[in-house]
């Protein structure tokens, strides 16, 4: 049986073919890499979208407690003189950002506000809680107390906050209450070591 030897019109046409694939799939990748970075994009918008939107509910749970505050920490013994919004404190380069700031003459409340309030959330607070009179230090001669609250506290982080020293405050029905129990005795913050 003989072998047919292709001609170099076969090869040229069998070049061209592949040639011709091999420009097809690069047209495919690039279109796919297209779509790729399409929704990349998109991606990032929504993230955006979504971290803003969580911001505008934590300025809902401000507004929701900021109000309800004096009335709540009066009734736990605590005077109020003060309640400050979105407290900002920067010094050599340490900063902290407290949602709300409740002071009288001897104690101030720095009280953390998130939608849907974590573990990670009360362990920053509390990080927070302790650079306060160093990032403040007007209030460096008051006994510094922290306070949680959010729209969603799953009970373990309610739980967790109680035993961290913390007042816990939520929504129930129409009002804010603290849900911290009778027998709760908050824990001063002491300052941060470096």
């Amino acid at each position: 049986m003989a072998t047919i030897q292709p001609t170099f019109d076969d090869i040229w046409r069998l070049f061209q073919e592949t040639n011709l694939q091999f420009q097809e799939t690069d047209r495919k990748f690039q279109e796919t890499d297209r779509k790729f970075q399409e929704t990349d994009r998109k991606i990032k918008e929504m993230t955006i979208s979504i971290g803003r939107l969580g911001n505008k509910l934590g300025d809902f749970v401000e507004e929701m407690v900021r109000p309800a505050a004096v009335r709540l920490f009066q009734e736990r013994g605590i005077a109020v003189h003060e309640v400050h919004r979105q407290v900002v404190a920067n010094r050599q380069g340490v900063a902290i950002e407290v949602d709300l700031l409740v002071v009288n003459d001897e104690d101030v409340v720095a009280i953390e506000c998130k939608s849907t309030l974590s573990v990670d959330d009360v362990n920053e607070h509390l990080v927070r809680l302790g650079k306060l009179k160093e990032l403040l230090p007007s209030y460096a001669d008051k006994r510094v107390l922290g306070a949680v609250t959010g729209m969603v506290i799953p009970d373990h982080v309610a739980t967790y906050a109680y035993r961290q020293g913390l007042f816990v405050l939520a929504q129930s029905g129409e009002s804010v209450v603290i849900l911290n129990d009778a027998h709760f005795q908050p824990k001063a913050c002491v300052a941060n070591r470096k």
